[in-house]
């Protein structure tokens, strides 16, 4: 009898998942990764919500399951890792979770989640849970670039440490832009519970203090704070406006945030109360 997963991956239920994003199961391959990586990413939206609410569930793949494919709610990396790690694990890909830090390394800590998967020789990052996520993994060689969908990502190696780690950056302005950086330690359940708590109740932090919720629509990027909306599309100027008064609900339909009735009241009243952005 197979010990079961650290990562409760046994819990998972597959087909409940497929279901939700839509993608049919299949055996392990780049094309099959690819689709499952993209209908993941469109299917749930980046947010905070949760947090802000402080009624986060937890990062532990019951309540991510429970959340993402039974109410058919979004959240962010911790979660979403979690989740595809899972998801690519019972369906026979070779798959490592490792943490990393957005922004600047040398300051940031380690809050956010990526998927390293191995495959055909071959090893893929992939990157569902972040606001701006790639829409396919990226091969993890140095120099290795992917413009797919019209979003450019490249992928450099860098020094952490003794070790080496990898930096995601994003074409933006006509210059690259360093999104994060994750290194190669080993991750186990409790770093993802470790790096949530930080995440979710550390004061300071900006998950505490402003929204974020983001979404891929077709031919477009949507991200939303307290304040403003920004959208982006391919080949175009980014739009970046404030919100005008009551124009947040109507983008929680827009994105589809799948909301009770007291969920909604309480949001709309949290952000009411955040501080005005830097």
């Amino acid at each position: 009898m197979t010990d079961p997963s650290p990562w409760q991956v046994e819990e998972l239920d597959l087909d409940a998942y497929l279901a939700v994003v839509g993608v049919p199961a299949a055996p392990p391959s780049r094309s099959a990764l690819d689709a499952l990586h993209e209908a993941h990413v469109r299917a749930f939206t980046f947010d905070n919500v949760d947090v802000l609410l402080d009624q986060h569930p937890g990062v532990a793949l019951s309540a991510v399951q429970e959340k993402f494919v039974g109410r058919g709610r979004g959240g962010y990396c911790f979660e979403h890792g979690a989740l595809f790690a899972a998801v690519l694990e019972r369906q026979g890909y070779d798959v490592e979770r490792r943490l990393g830090r957005v922004g600047d390394p040398t300051v940031a800590a380690r809050t956010h989640c990526v998927v390293l998967v191995r495959l055909d020789g071959e090893e893929l990052l992939a990157d569902p849970g972040f606001g701006m996520s790639v829409l396919r993994p990226i091969p993890l060689v140095d120099g290795a670039e992917d413009g797919y969908g019209g979003w450019e990502y490249r992928l450099r190696e860098v020094p952490v440490g003794r070790g080496r780690g990898w930096a995601l950056e994003r074409w933006r302005n006509e210059h690259w832009e360093l999104m994060h950086t994750h290194d190669e330690l080993p991750v186990t359940p409790i770093d993802l519970a470790t790096g949530h708590h930080f995440t979710s109740t550390y004061p300071p932090i900006h998950f505490r203090k402003m929204l974020m919720l983001t979404r891929h629509l077709d031919g477009r990027h949507v991200s939303l704070t307290h304040q403003t909306v920004t959208v982006r599309r391919p080949g175009h100027p980014t739009e970046h406006r404030e919100l005008r008064d009551g124009e947040l609900s109507d983008w929680l339909d827009e994105l589809d945030v799948r909301l009770s009735t007291d969920e909604r009241a309480a949001l709309l009243l949290r952000v009411g109360e955040l501080p005005p952005l830097a």
